[in-house]
């Protein structure tokens, strides 16, 4: 149905959205529409998983936002690509399924968010989940996100994960089971050979519900109120204004740069940054678009002759031609790779209680977020680090919808996320260094020849950037927090009938990839909404 009215308005049809449009769709007695400024997901690039070394570049069902200049990084604008799209991010990600570590969770009900400790959101994973390893205590089956095992393991892949066991890193067949730290395989959201996005896995089995609907190229442009009541949505389709009207609630699911630019373009936040804008307040919530957190990231090229490494040659058009009919005929071949097939968690310090490291080993060079091409072939490693300590902001470039918000994530702002980088850099080096990586005769092609720590921090702010996980600018906290824009049920502080449910309410950062916890959230809060309007 289509009338304009509504018992729910979901804005943004991302990894929370489409698990929000599910669930809540469920109850037949209650409408849902969904709007999502993107298309249909029905590229060949989404659903073929190594698809995304095509996406994540270019604007191609990517919003492609760039970062204000970082001082961090000599000055550089980072890159921040966004999937526009059904499925959101989820639609264009490297399909790595990590849930973080317990305490992160822990520390969230610390800081005042009674429910979503560890114990109180590992239900939600495993109702979630399909693990084709099957079900224990920690993993889920019969759930609508499928998470297997990489289909076809990459040699180099294995030999990344051998080299790291030889420098003394515990093999982890399981970075979700009881303990995260060690290296090995990731498991993937897939199926059959074809990802398995938020879209995917609970969207699109249930688009015929009569009670559903979703839109498509539909620009959000502010929120309604009937007073402090959110009572609907405008947007923008096809040059056409649209309002879409919300009985019981307006969700915000646009992620962490979007949720807070519509919040704020509708009169919802910091008082004088509305007004330095011309926007009229309905009410003034100081911390909408404050605590942006983001995994800053080091990655490694390293040139090689093996075609098991993705590169351009004669011999690797060849293959990737090969791999093009495998995956159209069979589902089968390289182009069912999310690339970024093995990796691990680490400590810089022994002494540490938990990792504060992750590695993503990639069998292509990923220079410049893919979008540096060179001749021949390479093979890349990222090192992050899992819980920075620099805070950054997203705020308005102007009260155009259309307009890109102002992303600064404020990289490299506290000197103790340098200095773990640095070291992350160095053991990173030290497994690729390793016989088993030896072997193949990688060249560093940035960051050979330097030893000393200034060379290597100097290296690193010339390229690091995001691994593509910001979180936390609609924070989730308590009264007394006074940058908490949600509270623990994820309503917006001081307004009715409006949630943020998406990865911008997380107070810190979770320690790993965060598509799994948002589609986590996404879960949870579905119960939390029904509750409330039974």
């Amino acid at each position: 149905m289509d009338n304009g009215q509504y018992d729910y308005v979901i804005v943004g049809a991302g990894s929370a959205g489409c698990v929000l449009a599910a669930r809540l769709s469920e109850d037949r007695d209650r409408t849902v529409c969904l709007l999502e400024a993107g298309n249909p997901d029905k590229s060949m690039l989404i659903h073929a998983p190594s698809g995304f070394a095509v996406t994540i570049p270019r604007p191609l069902m990517n919003w492609a936002f760039e970062t204000v200049p970082q001082p961090g990084l000599n000055g550089r604008c980072g890159y921040q690509p966004r999937g526009k799209v059904l499925g959101g991010s989820s639609s264009v990600n490297a399909m790595i399924y990590i849930r973080g570590q317990a305490s992160d969770y822990d520390g969230w009900a610390k800081l005042g968010n009674p429910g979503w400790s560890f114990s109180d959101v590992l239900p939600y994973f495993k109702k979630s989940q399909n693990q084709e390893r099957g079900g224990d205590e920690l993993h889920g089956v019969g759930g609508p996100l499928n998470v297997t095992d990489v289909l076809e393991p990459n040699p180099l892949a294995t030999s990344f994960v051998e080299a790291a066991v030889t420098a003394q890193y515990p093999r982890n067949g399981d970075f979700n089971g009881a303990r995260q730290e060690g290296v090995g395989f990731y498991q993937v959201t897939q199926k059959n050979g074809e990802r398995m996005s938020a879209a995917k896995a609970y969207l699109t089995p249930v688009l015929d519900r009569p009670n559903l609907t979703v839109i498509t190229g539909a620009q959000a442009g502010k929120i309604t109120f009937d007073g402090k009541r959110a009572s609907g949505v405008t947007y923008q389709q096809d040059g056409k204004d649209q309002t879409v009207s919300a009985s019981r609630e307006v969700i915000l699911s646009g992620g962490a740069f979007q949720s807070p630019q519509l919040l704020l373009l509708s009169g919802v936040g910091p008082a004088a940054e509305l007004a330095a804008h011309g926007i009229p307040v309905v009410h003034d919530l100081p911390g909408v678009g404050k605590n942006l957190q983001d995994h800053i990231d080091y990655v490694g090229v390293y040139k090689v002759k093996t075609r098991l490494a993705l590169g351009i040659s004669f011999g690797g058009a060849i293959d990737v031609i090969k791999a093009i009919f495998a995956w159209r005929r069979h589902r089968t071949g390289a182009l069912t790779s999310n690339l970024a097939q093995s990796g691990g968690f680490i400590k810089s310090d022994p002494s540490l209680d938990a990792p504060d490291l992750q590695l993503h080993f990639v069998t292509g060079g990923v220079d410049n977020h893919g979008r540096s091409i060179s001749l021949g072939h390479s093979f890349s490693c990222h090192i992050c680090v899992l819980r920075p300590k620099s805070i950054g902001q997203v705020t308005l470039a102007s009260a155009d919808p259309s307009a890109a918000p102002l992303i600064d994530p404020n990289f490299l702002d506290h000197p103790s996320d340098l200095e773990l980088l640095i070291k992350g850099f160095k053991l990173m080096r030290q497994i690729i260094e390793a016989p088993a990586m030896a072997e193949y005769g990688g060249v560093d092609l940035h960051a050979g020849g330097l030893t000393t720590d200034e060379e290597i921090g100097d290296e690193i702010r010339r390229r690091a950037d995001t691994v593509y996980h910001p979180v936390g600018t609609c924070k989730m906290g308590p009264d007394s927090d006074p940058e908490a824009v949600v509270d623990s049920e994820l309503r917006v502080r001081g307004m009715d009938g409006l949630r943020v449910v998406d990865a911008s309410i997380m107070p810190n950062l979770v320690s790993g990839n965060t598509n799994a916890p948002t589609i986590l959230i996404g879960e949870k809060a579905s119960d939390m909404i029904l509750s409330a309007g039974a």
